[in-house]
């Protein structure tokens, strides 16, 4: 039933998801991110105000523009690899998962706007742009069940799985995501050619997902690549009609180029913004739209600018 309420309101309205604030407070805001995680900040009053003026920021594009809001939770990388790196055990990352959603519902309550949809964000075990030591659906599901098991229990929407590089992770997620009775999003990382990181067809990797789950994600993304990338990937295959949108990378550069980098690829704001109106006007069936690596508010304002179909 959920699902069924969360999809209706998604094929309503175009949404706006930003999920690249990292990028954005590591080199524009020149904060410090221990392991690229942004959820340590949630352990001062300062990080608070700065994960929730992105929420605060995004909530007026979106008023400005008749866009629905997505407000994604700081928890991409709050698993149980990831943190211990950082120093997190894994009672300290329940609470941070738990800190992190009750920060965006707050957002949503004093909006007083209860379209406003919150995921829970949650990343791989791993990289993700890359696919290292691969696991199998079983072993996903086990992996990914202990962070689930806290998400499940908050005021969250949904799960999103993000910088997903591989179709039996992305299996795996959803298969916790079941477990615990909470909607599930898998959102692929692809590559300049289009497809993931393994080298799988988009196509052939939903097929697997939904085959695996019996159609289990409520929908898919693509994320981290930019909109030229993207139409590498977009071909006729019906099992694309899964996607509902894309999150989308500012530069033109591949990922290996991306992790070498030293500066901050922007690219252009207003070009990204007209790549995403054509993209709505070429698949009228995709509604969410947003940033990943790379970009800020400007993007989010051109992206927002030039998106048809509206909410009323």
């Amino acid at each position: 039933m959920r699902d069924r309420k969360l999809l209706s309101q998604l094929q309503e309205h175009v949404y706006l998801h930003y999920v690249g604030l990292e990028t954005d407070i590591i080199f524009n805001k020149g904060v410090h991110l221990p392991g690229f995680a942004s959820y340590p900040l949630l352990e001062t009053s300062n990080g608070r105000d700065i994960l929730k003026s992105y929420s605060d920021q995004l909530l007026q594009i979106g008023h400005e523009n008749k866009c629905g809001i997505i407000l994604d939770s700081a928890t991409w990388v709050a698993n149980r690899d990831r943190g211990a790196k950082i120093g997190y055990s894994s009672e300290k990352l329940a609470e941070i998962n738990k800190a992190s959603i009750d920060l965006i519902a707050e957002v949503r309550r004093n909006a007083g706007d209860p379209s406003i949809l919150l995921c829970a964000q949650m990343g791989p075990r791993g990289d993700g742009y890359s696919t290292g030591d691969q696991m199998t659906i079983d072993q996903a599901t086990s992996y990914h069940s202990e962070q689930m098991k806290t998400l499940a229990k908050t005021e969250a929407d949904f799960v999103g799985g993000f910088t997903i590089c591989y179709a039996e992770e992305a299996a795996g997620i959803i298969r916790a995501g079941q477990q615990y009775d909470i909607p599930v999003v898998i959102s692929f990382t692809i590559e300049t050619d289009g497809r993931l990181p393994n080298g799988q067809l988009l196509g052939d990797a939903i097929g697997l997902v939904d085959e695996t789950t019996d159609q289990g994600a409520l929908y898919f993304l693509i994320n981290c690549a930019h909109p030229d990338h993207i139409n590498n990937a977009l071909t006729d295959d019906a099992r694309l009609k899964r996607l509902r949108g894309v999150v989308v990378n500012a530069s033109r550069c591949s990922h290996a180029e991306l992790d070498e980098a030293l500066e901050l690829d922007a690219g252009d704001p207003d070009e990204l913004g007209w790549q995403l109106g054509e993209l709505k006007r070429k698949y009228p069936h995709f509604t969410i739209f947003g940033g990943c690596c790379g970009t800020d508010f400007r993007h989010m304002e051109s992206i927002a600018k030039n998106l048809p179909s509206k909410r009323l």
